[in-house]
């Protein structure tokens, strides 16, 4: 009798696991167990399916939900070490060539499969079916859909604590830090704590060449080859399975950069047995500090003049325990920036990250550098992840570029001297608050002046975007009501498609192959208050989709973009579609849109484009005003700015 986990029922009904949970307290009729344990309760698939339908809770079968389906009915195969080959082997044959494979006969196609997989897995007589399904999978979802699937059941009972998946767009902010001054980016990366290789992804789509991984959990390491073989061919990929810290699988591997997110908090990392390993120049990590271990790792396998980005939690860097080897980090020169990002940015979502920079000196003689680079990127003035990227990026450039100058209360070269004076606490906001002890009052000025041009210029686009609704009129006695259907309707009628990065009750994949195109209609998949959907635009063009959204595609001759996200972004609209407690998404499907014709739909779009430039005007005139203020109050109260002599009008 196949069985189902919750956290299984959460993909099959496309909702959060806590959403699950609820159901089974508040809901008498929600299926009893049937098997599995106390803590992880196993339910009959058939009852499940049976209750999510009467909900109307279940998706319309897919050939990705077929394949689910397959690999709970025989949950002992679905071993994604010996399915996720055939993903990668069927992603390399032209279409015509993979459906002649699907026609095949049973007994035919297990000998087919297990010829275009080599030596990786063989397959037996009875898989058939699931393989006939992965085959579907790929051809009709993709190859990426398919491997995800098959990682779902791969990772779900992982032990692992502390490691979690880094999104993409920090990903490859972390790789930007690699490019050398001549913006080249290094041919060789390797990443100790690889996950299904995110960051490795990462460092292809900048130009890397050779990627080398390693990762604790088999099934994981499997995932990332087979993630890198479909997105990045023109790379060439060593994963291997194992724990870096106690059994490196690259012992004499010096690679030009280093990307990693290493486990957190793992105190059983293996100090006891690796005292004396040769790789803690800077000292013996404490049992407590297993991200300083990591952190020496990384250093012990960089080639001369190499970089390292590894992303760090903040309280490594303030942990009286790893005092010595952060001054030791710091006075050698290895250590050459920390940055912080705003809580979000990665997961866990309840702390702010850190990024350290860390080099190898291509020259033992060479003198150490005689500062290290702080960066804030949390805080006022810095709303969204490309002021927060902005942020980084430039302070780190003209750091590197030897013409770097303190940001007030964002970024600060700090002398070596002051840091081995003190506990060397390298938390970044405790160092760039005393920046204004630096600020030339020739220089400040100029900047409240530019911030004071720059405000002004925002307030008159504010002012600009508001004289569009001067034409508008009222519709009459009554409000205006429309003939609606629902998103899931259009969806059937081909006049929309829908796209989405990160399945919903998943765990955020590092990567997305689907690819934003102007005219795209982007949604948040999670309900956050104000919820708006935004139209893509040209500079969108080209980028992976972000984590936690979804895609709406409109059929030009069909449907406008404008128009649509207007609508989708109704608050009515919105709390009607949404579900869960804890967690609260939106089900797009949900969402109602007038129906119009195309006409009538473009003068509404160019209507809700006008309120949206009136958002964004303001918003900038917020920002600008709240940056004025603060360079007015840090020139003030640090001495470079004096009030006039008499009170003025």
């Amino acid at each position: 009798m196949p069985q189902v986990t919750a956290a299984e029922i959460s993909r099959m009904a496309g909702v959060s696991r806590a959403t699950v949970s609820n159901w089974r307290r508040r809901h008498a009729d929600f299926p009893s167990p049937s098997g599995g344990t106390e803590t992880s309760p196993a339910y009959d698939l058939d009852a499940v399916r049976s209750w999510l339908s009467g909900r109307g809770q279940l998706p319309a079968e897919t050939p990705a939900e077929d394949l689910r389906a397959a690999l709970r009915e025989r949950p002992e195969r679905a071993d994604p070490t010996r399915l996720l080959p055939l993903v990668l082997a069927a992603h390399r044959l032209d279409p015509g060539h993979l459906d002649r494979v699907l026609e095949l006969p049973d007994e035919d196609l297990i000998r087919r499969a297990t010829d275009l997989v080599g030596d990786a897995a063989t397959y037996g007589g009875d898989e058939a079916p699931v393989l006939r399904t992965l085959l579907r999978c790929v051809r009709v979802d993709g190859a990426l859909v398919a491997a995800d699937i098959l990682a779902e059941r791969g990772t779900d009972d992982s032990t692992t604590t502390g490691t979690y998946r880094t999104p993409a767009e920090v990903a490859d902010l972390m790789a930007d830090l690699l490019l050398s001054r001549d913006r080249r980016f290094p041919s060789d990366v390797y990443d100790p704590a690889c996950g299904i290789g995110g960051l490795l992804a990462a460092a292809a789509r900048h130009g890397a060449r050779r990627l080398y991984g390693q990762d604790l959990l088999p099934a994981q390491a499997v995932q990332a080859a087979t993630r890198l073989g479909l997105q990045h061919r023109n790379a060439k990929a060593d994963i291997r399975s194992g724990d870096s810290l106690r059994d490196d699988a690259f012992p004499s591997l010096g690679a030009g950069a280093i990307l990693c997110n290493p486990p957190y908090g793992n105190r059983d990392w293996g100090q006891e047995v690796l005292a004396y390993d040769p790789r803690w120049v800077y000292g013996l990590p404490p049992k407590g500090e297993p991200e300083l271990a990591w952190v020496q790792h990384c250093l012990a396998h960089l080639a001369p003049g190499g970089r390292a980005v590894l992303l760090m939690p903040p309280a490594t860097a303030e942990r009286t325990s790893g005092r010595r080897i952060r001054a030791e980090l710091v006075k050698s020169g290895a250590l050459r920036a920390v940055m912080a990002l705003p809580a979000g940015a990665a997961p866990p979502p309840h702390i702010g990250l850190n990024l350290w920079v860390l080099t190898r000196t291509e020259d033992e003689s060479q003198a150490a550098p005689d500062t290290v680079l702080f960066v804030d990127a949390v805080g006022p003035g810095r709303q969204g992840w490309e002021s927060v990227r902005e942020a980084v990026l430039s302070a780190w450039s003209a750091y590197e570029e030897g013409v770097f100058e303190a940001v007030p209360s964002v970024a600060r070269a700090v002398p070596v001297v002051d840091l081995l004076a003190g506990p060397t606490d390298l938390t970044p906001a405790r160092h760039v608050q005393s920046v204004t002890t630096a600020i030339r009052p020739a220089d400040h000025m100029r900047q409240v002046r530019r911030k004071r041009t720059e405000l002004r210029q925002a307030a008159d686009r504010l002012l600009s975007a508001t004289e569009p609704g001067e034409r508008w009129t009222a519709s009459g006695k009554q409000p205006q009501t429309w003939r609606t259907t629902a998103v899931a309707d259009l969806l059937r009628g081909g006049a929309l498609t829908l796209l989405r990065a990160v399945p919903a009750g998943r765990a955020p994949t590092v990567d997305s192959d689907v690819e934003v195109r102007a005219g795209d209609v982007i949604l948040p998949e999670l309900f956050a208050r104000p919820y708006r959907a935004r139209v893509a635009d040209s500079a969108d063009e080209g980028r992976p989709l972000g984590r936690q959204h979804l895609l709406l595609r409109p059929d030009p001759q069909r449907l406008d973009p404008w128009f649509l996200a207007g609508f989708l972004s109704a608050e009515e609209n919105v709390n009607a579609a949404a579900t869960g407690s804890t967690i609260v998404r939106v089900d797009v499907r949900r969402l109602q849109v007038p129906v119009m014709a195309l006409p009538d739909q473009q003068r509404y779009g160019r209507a809700f484009r006008q309120v949206q430039e009136l958002r964004e005007a303001a918003d900038a005139v917020s920002r600008l005003a709240e940056e004025a203020a603060d360079a007015f109050g840090i020139g003030l109260s640090g001495g470079a700015l004096l009030p006039p002599d008499e009170e003025q009008p």
